[in-house]
């Protein structure tokens, strides 16, 4: 158990006085936590202090070899004016992985779950009360030795960040429409498509900004051996509705195990449905599209919980799917989870973490 360290700041923020109008990640609390790694010594001081700048050697081994990683997960308001966490312990699980691959020494699951729900106890007046508001909470870690060599550091810091933030959906939820990239990848078997890491995001953007520049708001990338098999969208897993059956790509080390994806194949699985985690190639889907099987698409992430796709565009085919309408297991899924994650429906599975 960590022995957190408590500094109080003595200059406090003003609140958001619009919670209508919070956005998402421009807004930050008055505190954060902290948490030091030294060679010989472990992962030491825990602290929460007055949020601030970060100062860091120009040398630093996070700067010249991005040896970093972060999370994010959220804490809701309940209507009875209390805060939950959803699942923070699979954050923390996800967050191991993520250094073992980085050769970042391991934080234990329950010290990360415990400093996750000490930082929102702090800034518990942060926790929005609007429908559909929530505390964003970032974790993350960097490398801090100041060196220039390709190794990995013998020391880091770990952080977590909180920021207030609006609904994802601001008009409502509405379908998007999605870019299948074919030319770029995000991943290949043996790199670091399964785990966050910030080089995955920074070799996302040109594809990103491609899609954009066409008027569509998310890429969903093939595989990076035939560029033929369908694996996540930018920000999201995803799943396609064919036949009465759903189709996600399998975590196999190219796909970010989703905490919002884990927890729809369960209640999907509970519901009934068959749910197959594996290989599903873009020309299936489009077949499916024109032949009129393709029945729903949907992404899954924390930010969005769950998106709704309209359109699917690959090469020169286009492909509207459910008449670009919401389709029932895509709404009920996001209810569902929704449901559970702000304390308006029962939690059967054990999912919530209360911090009050």
């Amino acid at each position: 158990m960590l022995d957190i360290r408590m500094e109080k700041t003595t200059q406090p923020k003003a609140k958001p006085a619009d919670e209508s109008k919070l956005g998402f990640g421009s807004i930050f609390t008055d505190h954060m936590f902290v948490m030091d790694y030294e060679e010989g010594k472990g992962w030491h001081d825990a602290r929460i202090v007055p949020y601030g700048p970060v100062v860091l050697d120009p040398a630093a081994i996070v700067f010249h070899y991005a040896q970093e990683c972060f999370e994010g997960l959220k804490a809701y308001r309940r209507a009875d004016g209390g805060v939950q966490l959803f699942r923070p312990e699979k954050n923390g699980q996800r967050l191991q992985a993520t250094h073992d691959r980085l050769c970042i020494p391991e934080i234990p699951v329950e010290d990360f779950v415990q400093a996750v729900a000490a930082l929102v106890k702090v800034e518990e007046d942060w926790v929005p009360h609007l429908p559909d508001t929530s505390l964003y909470l970032r974790p993350f870690t960097i490398a801090t030795e100041a060196v220039l060599g390709v190794k990995a550091s013998r020391t880091y810091q770990f952080y977590i960040i909180a920021s207030p933030s609006g609904a994802y959906y601001a008009e409502g939820i509405n379908p998007v429409k999605i870019y299948v990239e074919d030319q770029y990848v995000r991943a290949s078997p043996g790199g670091t498509g399964a785990i966050k890491c910030g080089g995955n995001y920074a070799a996302s953007l040109l594809a990103g900004e491609k899609a954009h520049e066409l008027g569509y708001s998310q890429v969903l990338w093939l595989d990076g051996v035939e560029r033929k098999y369908v694996e996540e969208v930018g920000s999201m897993n995803i799943f396609f509705k064919i036949n009465g059956e759903l189709y996600t790509a399998a975590t196999v080390g190219t796909v970010l195990p989703g905490i919002t994806r884990m927890s729809c194949i369960e209640l999907l699985k509970d519901w009934g449905y068959t749910v197959h985690e594996g290989k599903l190639a873009i020309d299936d889907v489009m077949k499916a599209a024109k032949d009129g099987t393709l029945e729903e698409v949907f992404g899954t992430g924390t930010a969005a919980v769950i998106s709704p796709v309209g359109e699917l565009v690959y090469e020169d085919q286009k492909a509207t799917v459910n008449e670009f309408q919401i389709g029932p297991v895509t709404q009920k899924l996001y209810d569902t989870l929704t449901g559970i994650q702000w304390g308006t429906m029962e939690d059967p599975y054990g999912w919530i973490y209360r911090v009050d």
